[in-house]
């Protein structure tokens, strides 16, 4: 594994701020990390890139133990924090070359070429990074996180405040980067988690509360409320359907039924049985799909709750 978490515990002071947290990522797997402000987020990622020592449990990354070995954790890992910290009077290449140096990389300049070409700052690769927009001062803090050839990237808010076509530009970018390496992003923005991991990980009051595959979140199946529409070819009793094993509710309409069930069963074999057995062909059927942002809403629901 990438990444392995177990059992992690962190308190500041009295404030207990991740409870038992556990997890791993594989390589080439592309995870979002997902809650609200004040989940654990910022801290869990700030143990896995050793900025701060867990209170308990133990964090790998590549093998290497963070609390042990953690300056061979740092040349494992490439980090874009959500405030990109970079010297902003240097010069695209000047600090590229810099942060080359800075990693040992030898022959500096090679590296810093294939980076600029690699995250598309050819043109702007002349400049100072004061001069650049924000599209392009992401690109620049990915160069920095990519130049040391790193088997893990940490993504904290990468696409923050870019515009329509600067997104396109960065989620491709991160696209490509997932083939090859491990990458954890986190953000509030769901339709980057659609568009961009196949596995979601949300925490919620220093716990996690799911982790599964995005696709598996999104229509239901992680104990979530499922809506299936079906449309038979005669009538049905409702009585036939509420009898079927997790099915909460019913509604009828013109193009037939919309049934609501728990999302721990796929109910659709059993709708095909009841067709079936009742001689019914069915016309449509269709599971509807949740938007990943309600899926996110109810399972952290309760944090404003008791906040």
């Amino acid at each position: 594994m990438s990444i392995q978490v177990r059992s992690v515990d962190k308190f500041y002071g009295s404030q207990q701020a991740l409870r038992s947290v556990s997890f791993s990522i594989a390589k080439g797997e592309v995870v979002g990390f997902l809650g609200p402000n004040g989940a654990g987020k910022s801290t869990m990622m700030k143990i896995i890139t050793c900025y701060i020592p867990p209170s308990a449990g133990q964090v790998e990354v590549c093998g290497f133990d963070v609390h042990k070995e953690g300056l061979e954790v740092r040349r494992s890992i490439g980090y874009l924090p959500e405030h990109n910290p970079l010297y902003t009077d240097m010069y695209v290449r000047e600090f590229l070359a810099f942060a080359a140096e800075m990693n040992g990389i030898k022959r500096p300049a090679g590296r810093v070429a294939e980076m600029i070409e690699r995250v598309g700052l050819g043109v702007e690769a002349h400049k100072k990074i004061e001069a650049l927009s924000k599209g392009y001062r992401q690109r620049v803090g990915l160069a920095q996180a990519l130049i040391h050839d790193p088997e893990v990237l940490i993504l904290d808010e990468p696409t923050s405040g870019l515009d329509p076509n600067q997104l396109v530009g960065i989620r491709s970018l991160i696209t490509e980067l997932g083939r090859e390496k491990t990458v954890m992003l986190s953000t509030h923005i769901m339709q980057e988690v659609e568009a961009l991991c196949s596995r979601t990980i949300i925490i919620n009051r220093g716990s996690i509360v799911a982790d599964e595959p995005t696709a598996a979140l999104k229509s239901g199946r992680f104990g979530q409320e499922q809506v299936v529409e079906i449309e038979f070819s005669g009538p049905v009793e409702p009585q036939w359907l509420m009898e079927i094993e997790g099915v909460i509710r019913i509604e009828s309409g013109e193009q037939g039924w919309k049934v609501y069930a728990r999302g721990d069963r796929d109910i659709r074999p059993d709708l095909s049985n009841l067709a079936a057995a009742r001689g019914l062909t069915i016309l449509t059927l269709a599971r509807k799909e949740q938007k990943l942002e309600d899926v996110f809403k109810e399972l952290t629901a309760y944090t404003s709750r008791l906040d």
